[in-house]
This record gives structure tokens, C-alpha cells and sequence, in this order.
């Protein structure tokens, strides 16, 4: 298989995907793709939540087909680093990262960011005010895509390790050394 000039990452709920893809794409020049933008996107297009819409394409496969297509012309490019749920299904010959997090330490995170991001309050109705309601939104989430993964793509877990190029644990190591250990990999990869 061609390896091509892209990186995928993928990771548990507030693990940081999508600030580590847009550090790391800063870093080396390349363009920043996120399914989570697009999937929000959709949501707010429909005027839903992201969990609704989670739960709507649990029996409406258009919902995942319009996030494939999006995640297949990503792949069509180069020079792009997208966090993405399933880009290393979508995009095999991506350099694929999964970036993994205790759900307690995720939930401390989204609450924190959600002081200061917008775009975290439309993705439960019940809105994220505690460490509780967090943990218990991931769970809901979780749970709807490994259906919808395991119906669709035959994918029984998106979050094993032997799908990844390279697995970090986000809990105690900051944005800029995942960042820079990330690209060292990704560029051993591309030599070997």
C-alpha cells in the first residue's frame, strides 16, 4: 500500500483530537480536516444536537454516507492531517493515531473547554454542566457509534490499538509533546 502525505487521528471522547490535528497540521504546513466540524455542521443544519444526530443515523444511513463521502474526498488530497472517528478505516494508507484518555479526565476536559467553546453546548440537549452529564453524553455517544460502526463497516471496535500507526495517552503529556511525537513517528513512517 502507497503511503500518502496524510495523518489521521482518532481517539476517545476529549482525548484532544481536535486540538492536537490543528497543532500538528500548524506544524508541518499542512491543511486541517475535522469530521467533527462537519458532523456539527450537519447537527446545526438540521437544528440538532450532535448526539441527536448520533442517534437519527443509528437508522438513517445517509447520515454516516454524507460523513464517508466527506471523509473519502479528504482522502483524494495530500498534505492534510484530519481527526476523524473512522479516518483510518476511510483512509488507509494515512498515518493513523489514536490518542486515548480516561473518561473522568475527558469529561474535567470538555467541561472546561465548554466554558470557552460554543460549539460544546450543541451536542447534548441536557448541556454539559457537570462531570456527570459528560460522562454519562460520551457514554450515549460511544454507545451510538460502535452500533452504527458495527452495523455499517463491520468494525467492532474503532478504538483498538492494531488499527494505529502509533497510540498516545493524552492524560499527562501536553498538546505540543503529543504534537511533536506524533510528527517524529509520522516522519520515521514516511522514510521506512
Amino acid at each position: 500500500m502507497q503511503k500518502k502525505h496524510i495523518i489521521t487521528i482518532t481517539g476517545s471522547l476529549g482525548s484532544g483530537k481536535s486540538s492536537t490535528a490543528k497543532r500538528v497540521a500548524e506544524l508541518l504546513k499542512y491543511k486541517h480536516a475535522s469530521t467533527g466540524n462537519f458532523m456539527r455542521s450537519m447537527a446545526e443544519k438540521r437544528g440538532l444536537t450532535l448526539n441527536d444526530l448520533n442517534k437519527i443515523g443509528e437508522t438513517d444511513s445517509s447520515i454516516d454516507i454524507e460523513i464517508d463521502d466527506y471523509s473519502r474526498e479528504i482522502g483524494r488530497s495530500e498534505n492534510v492531517v484530519m481527526d476523524s472517528r473512522l479516518g483510518f478505516h476511510f483512509i488507509p494508507e494515512s498515518f493513523k493515531v489514536f490518542l486515548k484518555l480516561d473518561p473522568i479526565i475527558a469529561a474535567n476536559r470538555i467541561l472546561e473547554d465548554a466554558k470557552v467553546n460554543p460549539n460544546r453546548h450543541k451536542e447534548s440537549r441536557e448541556g454539559f454542566n457537570t462531570v456527570e452529564s459528560i460522562v454519562e453524553s460520551i457514554s450515549i455517544r460511544l454507545e451510538s457509534e460502535t452500533k452504527r460502526y458495527k452495523e455499517l463497516y463491520n468494525i467492532n471496535n474503532y478504538m483498538m490499538p492494531e488499527n494505529f500507526d502509533l497510540v498516545v495517552d493524552t492524560s499527562k503529556t501536553p498538546l505540543e509533546q503529543v504534537s511533536e511525537q506524533i510528527i517524529t513517528k509520522y516522519q520515521e513512517w514516511l522514510a521506512n
